[in-house]
């Protein structure tokens, strides 16, 4: 098999959002930097939204981004939250893969904060084959070619093999 052709995950993007609710943001905030020991960042509104009551520079959520070594460790503990069950439709046209979290008490190794309480978070793996950089390098980007991107029955098969997880074809 071609080297080139394997799969990799490249980044884990853990998100939570809280609207206007500062309080919920503040332990939004504070959930993520006990589970990962990483300080999230703020994420800020951009469009003015009436009805929703949102005007721009309003914080709405937090977020953080693992990369490197720790994330293949932290990737079977997410799925472990999840019983190694994951849906068909969560996984996107382009094989990444992104589900919620209910309550952060379900991922091993973490234990109740009575300061958090009980919430959960959103979860997004984003794969890769060597030779995406091409699409986010500043000089010469270009498009990845559909013969070598990542299809959604190539990154089931990708967990399948690599994490052993279960993959449920239809809602019940």
């Amino acid at each position: 098999m071609n080297q080139n052709r394997n799969i990799k995950i490249e980044k884990i993007t853990l998100n939570i959002g809280a609207g206007k609710e500062q309080g919920v943001l503040e332990k939004g905030m504070k959930l993520l930097e006990y589970i990962t020991g990483i300080l999230p960042v703020k994420t800020i509104t951009q469009k003015r939204i009436p009805t929703w009551g949102l005007r721009p520079g309003l914080p709405i959520g937090c977020k953080l981004t693992l990369r490197g070594k720790d994330k293949l460790e932290f990737v079977k503990r997410l799925l472990k939250a999840k019983n190694n069950q994951l849906r068909r439709t969560n996984f996107d046209k382009e094989g990444n893969i992104s589900f919620g979290i209910l309550e952060y008490i379900d991922v091993p190794g973490v234990k109740y904060n009575p300061d958090i309480g009980l919430t959960g978070f959103q979860v997004c793996f984003t794969l890769s084959r060597n030779g995406f950089r091409v699409k986010n390098r500043k000089i010469m980007n270009r498009v990845i070619p559909h013969k070598h991107r990542i299809t959604q029955d190539e990154a089931i098969e990708f967990m399948k093999k690599d994490f052993g997880i279960v993959v449920e074809e239809k809602e019940k």
